[in-house]
């Protein structure tokens, strides 16, 4: 029997491998198996964690720009192979750098995620993995882009800063001092929404609220972002342009091309608008679902191909979790190769049912009795009983 097993952290008391070795241990105790361990996570906080444990990585701390400027020491991970670099921008531009009282939408900026990618590229790496939730910011990743080389300047040729109320005021822009080394690099964006840039359903007037945008203030900013937009259809139809050209001649054509139209690119409006520079003003960067990047990175459907039961799971099972979540995510990718799936939680929401309905075909509390939360959530106790918990379902299998 071979199982494979990849289970989402337990916030608080496990992380995703932790997770993932108590389950194995627990098979093992039951019965002779060849068991894969693999970490999971769905794109957001906690994925560079997973995939530094789970994929003999190290971590890497480096000063950057926080979202109001200040200086701040971001985070990121670098994976075994040297070239993948796994970072979550809200450790350099997140609301949670940011007092509630001390939001301005008009100043923050993702200058500091800029500054880490170009850290990771100095460090050799060419593969990206890029969280995009839990942003402060509503300035289009103009700030990224500006510490990536790009220029933006005004009527009068001046260089703008980097904040949303530049946008406006965008009249040409210079991609001649961007890191050339942009373009051996392909950046995987881990985005789980589909809001366009502008409009009612963009990032000013759905993000906008939370990060400090008053009610008065949506249409405004939401022209300035319309406009910043429009300038960069503008710039990438003329960089194509002459691609295009050069086409006659035997040149090929830019990796930028068919980017035009990125406001209105499913996902453009994430991390106030960080999405739309990632695909519209970098060579090779897809958008994709959490999930499915962290899935593809652990190559887990390659041990999928001859597994004959898959354990996921996570902190707490609930309807939330059939809409999509990693162990959902896991449960589907098993199906695809005929495997039983079985999922272990915390806790077991009432609603929890309709996992069965999106490939789990059984689920179970891993908490043995009454208790606190706090006595469940100790580290030692849940890896026990996670153990425990999958050795008497193995013992039926």
């Amino acid at each position: 029997m071979k199982v494979v097993i990849a289970v989402d952290s337990f916030k608080g008391s496990m992380s995703s491998m932790e997770a993932g070795e108590a389950a194995r241990e627990g098979v093992l105790l039951a019965r002779d198996a060849s068991v894969v361990v693999r970490p999971l996570a769905d794109g957001g906080e906690g994925t560079t964690e997973a995939l530094v444990e789970g994929l003999g990585g190290s971590y890497v701390e480096v000063e950057v720009s926080g979202p109001m400027a200040e200086r701040v020491t971001a985070r990121y991970g670098i994976l075994g192979d040297g070239r993948t670099a796994v970072m979550e921008m809200a450790k350099a531009a997140g609301i949670t750098l940011v007092k509630r009282e001390a939001l301005n939408p008009w100043q923050a900026s993702t200058v500091g995620v800029g500054e880490m990618i170009r850290d990771a590229i100095g460090r050799g790496c060419r593969k990206f993995i890029i969280g995009i939730g839990g942003s402060a910011t509503t300035e289009g990743g103009i700030g990224m882009l500006q510490a990536l080389g790009y220029e933006f300047y005004d009527k009068n040729g001046q260089l703008l800063p980097p904040w949303l109320a530049s946008l406006g005021e965008i009249a040409r822009i210079d991609d001649s001092h961007v890191m050339p080394e942009l373009e051996d690099c392909c950046f995987h964006v881990a985005c789980d929404v589909t809001n366009p840039l502008c409009g009612e359903n963009g990032a000013v007037y759905v993000y906008g609220p939370q990060k400090g945008v008053k009610k008065e203030e949506r249409a405004l900013l939401d022209e300035k972002l319309r406009h910043y937009a429009e300038e960069t259809e503008a710039f990438l139809r003329k960089k194509h342009g002459m691609a295009a050209d050069d086409l006659q001649t035997g040149t090929p054509e830019s990796s930028m091309a068919g980017k035009e139209n990125g406001a209105a690119y499913p996902g453009a409006g994430a991390a106030g608008g960080l999405g739309f520079a990632f695909f519209s003003y970098l060579p090779h960067a897809e958008l994709k679902p959490g999930i499915s990047i962290v899935l593809d990175a652990v190559r887990l459907e390659e041990e999928l191909a001859d597994a004959d039961i898959v354990l996921t799971g996570e902190g707490r099972l609930d309807g939330q979790t059939a809409m999509g979540k990693a162990p959902v995510g896991v449960a589907r990718l098993a199906k695809k190769h005929g495997c039983r799936v079985i999922a272990f939680a915390g806790s077991v929401a009432e609603d929890a049912a309709v996992c069965n309905t999106e490939g789990i075909d059984a689920f179970f509390p891993i908490v043995r009795g009454v208790t606190t939360l706090s006595e469940a959530m100790d580290p030692e106790n849940a890896k026990n009983n996670m153990r425990r918990a999958v050795e008497q379902v193995f013992r039926l299998l």
